[in-house]
């Protein structure tokens, strides 16, 4: 395998699939997310072999789906896609369904509106669209800061802005994100 691809971001190795098909840059996402798409689908599935196959039909899934989308956050995307293929495989599994009448105290699992994973995932991904909604500089410096856990000095040395402006970026990014964010009054 390509080491030199092992350096690439996320995207970058999404971008180095979707244009070129290198499938080596589809492998080091596997081999990076593999493991956090197997734990998601044991966490809906509660079984070794189906959350096996699920994240093999996911990978697979990956294929097709990465040269027709833009994504701006591998990760938090690939999370989205794995629940969402566990819930469908619990929809279309007859047993799930009769499992919850048989045991109606395991019904809250199932209803997404009291699920409170579900609901930090729901968070998270307005979290991500109020992100892209951000300046492009407010976006970058949050990110580098908040999920990359880097310094205001390794963020000034990544993008060439002065102390100052990092400052200014990620305060008004975080109060930016908190309005975005913000319910709205009922």
């Amino acid at each position: 395998m390509n080491t030199a691809l092992k350096n690439l971001s996320d995207e970058e190795l999404v971008y180095a699939y979707a244009s070129k098909r290198n499938s080596d840059a589809l492998g080091i996402l596997y081999q990076r997310y593999a493991h956090l798409v197997y734990g998601v689908c044991m966490k809906y599935l509660k079984q070794a072999e189906p959350a096996r196959d699920a994240t093999m039909q996911i990978f697979e899934k990956l294929i097709a789906d990465l040269p027709r989308f833009e994504i701006r956050f591998f990760k938090a995307w690939l999370m989205r896609v794995t629940r969402n293929h566990c819930l469908m495989q619990l929809r279309q599994n007859p047993h799930a369904t009769k499992l919850v009448e048989e045991f109606p105290e395991l019904h809250v699992e199932y209803r997404e509106d009291l699920h409170p994973v579900l609901e930090r995932e729901e968070m998270l991904n307005r979290m991500e669209e109020a992100l892209q909604e951000l300046g492009e500089e407010q976006q970058r410096c949050i990110i580098l800061f908040y999920l990359h856990k880097k310094t205001y000095t390794e963020i000034m040395t990544e993008t060439g802005y002065t102390f100052m402006q990092v400052k200014s970026y990620i305060q008004n990014g975080k109060r930016n994100l908190k309005n975005k964010l913000a319910l709205p009054d009922e």
